[in-house]
């Protein structure tokens, strides 16, 4: 039986593990350490290099050392290594090839199948690329899972007769997390999934790097926030700060001939207090209250609900984000799994369920959930009126995965021939204010009146959390499928507008906000709903982003002239 193993693909580490006599084993690389830096580099002979060799090179050959790669996958940014572009997946790939190389060499055997964990708020087009990193790495990836989950099937294989629910808050370097799931007799039910992609530890570590750096260009008058390595320098040593907070109440950082002031060398040099890295970091994670507010709300459960609050990634060994978790939820999160190693754990445990070596009394049984909203825009109708770019939702978030859903349209004019099927991801009512994921052309509709000839559009998401879309004329039963690109889809970042209404300029917009809101609400908007909703979500994005007042009065004007043409038209 060819054996799968388990792999976490993290931003600042990876590791490879596989289920052993029941258990999962996490394998050492090369060196004989567990956890590798997910880092990738150019030796001086010009080999591609991966993990701590590659990590130590970061500050004498930046230009030739590449990090924290797993932000940017899905995206369209590539990255240099010595000169030369490449895209995040193959990067990527590095990492895992040096992984499985590892696992190899270990165990005297080939090693062609494996378990990838991703956050579970990676959108479809980051999935996919991690199937392509796979895969480039010579692998076939036999699930993605989502890395919450998987810290759970590692908590649930000790804990299988177990029935409560669990909250999962999982802060790694590069990514958010916060799954809630109902566990009873060995069966893990994913009730719902938040996140945010661009949030981890690696932001608080720029926190703390511009504090030191304001703090030393006060002193000495010196920017040195363009000197490449003297911020490698600085990364190095606030990442070692940072740790060091979690023990103690304070640390004093030292790097000696840190830069040049009029020809001499000097010295950057502070004693940082927890207090002080608190401070700064603590409006980043005070915002994660959203992501537990929405998690809970979308599994239909308050605070008092959770029974077991687990915390997974290496920043969660910050104080201040366990105090805020005990505070946010009325009780104190557990340390029961190993923060680090309960994703990679998980993954060969799901390894193992793949491959039928957990039956009997250790059998675990685990659902998932697709975390965004899945629709298409179209033209929609509202009080009798036509409504363009529309957005009509095929599968909701959070609905239990795998799933199929269909919907059936018409067209639009009389001897329309084909239809264009745009595909996004997102909350908003408008379709082009979500997140593009791709689109296809339906041919050879059969000429007739408008709304006569229908098309069937299907959504089938996997259990790898991956979309298949297919379009199909009903009456000829012609069919088209669409294909997403795994890179060329830049993810539109959808901006936490909470608060807008106490911002300085506020004021100025919150009356017609008010009124347009109550139009909304009382159903009197018609077909202007779906562009009053915009300019409202226009209006507080501009606000949280502090865009020119004169841009702000612009989207105000065009709400106004909306509300005054409905209540015109209302008159008349």
């Amino acid at each position: 039986m060819d054996r799968i193993l388990g792999i976490d693909l993290g931003t600042s580490t990876s590791e490879i593990a596989l289920l052993k006599d029941g258990q999962p084993f996490v394998i050492p690389n090369h060196l004989g350490e567990h956890i590798t830096p997910s880092a990738v580099g150019l030796s001086d002979a010009g080999k591609i290099i991966v993990g701590k060799e590659a990590r130590d090179q970061l500050l004498l050959k930046p230009e030739d050392t590449v990090i924290e790669v797993k932000r940017l996958m899905g995206g369209v940014e590539t990255v240099s290594l010595g000169g030369k572009e490449y895209q995040p997946q193959q990067i990527s790939s590095f990492i895992l090839s040096y992984l499985l190389d590892c696992a190899r060499k270990y165990l005297d055997e080939d090693i062609d199948r494996a378990v990838i964990t991703v956050p579970a708020y990676f959108s479809d087009t980051q999935r996919r690329a991690t199937v392509e990193a796979g895969k480039m790495a010579g692998i076939k990836v036999e699930r993605i899972i989502n890395e919450p989950t998987a810290a759970a099937l590692d908590y649930g294989l000790e804990h299988m007769e177990d029935c409560q629910n669990l909250l999962i808050y999982d802060l790694g370097g590069g990514t958010l997390d916060v799954t809630v799931l109902e566990m009873f007799e060995g069966i893990l039910d994913v009730k719902a999934s938040s996140g945010n992609n661009k949030l981890g530890g690696k932001d608080f570590d720029r926190r703390l790097m511009d504090y030191l750096l304001k703090r030393f260009h006060a002193q000495y008058g010196l920017d040195v926030s363009e000197d490449k390595r003297a911020l490698m320098r600085l990364r190095e040593e606030v990442e070692k700060c940072k740790i060091a907070l979690s023990q103690h109440q304070e640390h004093h950082l030292l790097i000696p001939f840190f830069a040049d002031v009029e020809g001499k060398p000097v010295s950057l040099e502070e004693t940082v207090t927890r207090e002080a890295f608190e401070g700064l970091i603590k409006d980043l994670i005070d915002a994660t209250q959203k992501q537990i507010d929405t998690a809970l709300a979308d599994a239909r459960l308050s605070a008092p609900d959770i029974d077991l609050i687990l915390l997974v990634g290496g920043s969660t060994r910050i104080p201040y984000v366990q105090n805020f978790i005990e505070n946010a939820l009325g009780k104190s999160p557990q340390s029961l799994v190993d923060p680090d190693l309960a994703v990679v754990r998980g993954a060969a445990i799901q390894a193992g369920i793949l491959n039928d070596q957990l039956y009997g009394e250790n059998d675990l049984i685990i659902t998932d959930v697709c975390p965004y909203t899945l629709g298409i825009s179209v033209l929609d109708y509202v009080g009798g009126f036509p409504v363009t770019d529309a957005f009509d939702v095929l599968i909701p978030r959070n609905v239990t995965i795998p799933v199929v859903k269909e919907k059936a349209y018409g067209t639009v004019v009389d001897d329309q021939t084909e239809v264009e099927i745009n595909v996004y991801q997102g909350e908003y009512k408008k379709a082009s204010h979500n997140n593009f994921l791709g689109k296809f052309l339906l041919q050879d509709i059969p000429p007739a009146p408008a709304g006569q000839e229908k098309i069937n559009v299907s959504f089938a998401y996997d259990v790898n959390g991956i979309l298949q879309i297919e379009g199909t004329i009903v009456s000829s039963g012609e069919r088209a499928n669409l294909s997403i690109e795994t890179t060329g889809v830049e993810m539109v970042e959808e901006i936490d507008t909470e608060g807008w209404d106490k911002l300085p300029n506020a004021r100025r917009f919150k009356a017609i906000i008010r009124k347009a809101n109550r139009m909304l609400d009382n159903g009197k908007a018609g077909y202007y709903a779906v562009e009053m909703e915009s300019l409202i979500s226009k209006i507080k994005v501009g606000l949280v982003q502090d865009e020119e007042l004169e841009t702000l009065n612009e989207l105000k004007d065009e709400l106004h002239d909306i509300i005054y043409e409905m209540m015109e038209e209302t008159d008349a």
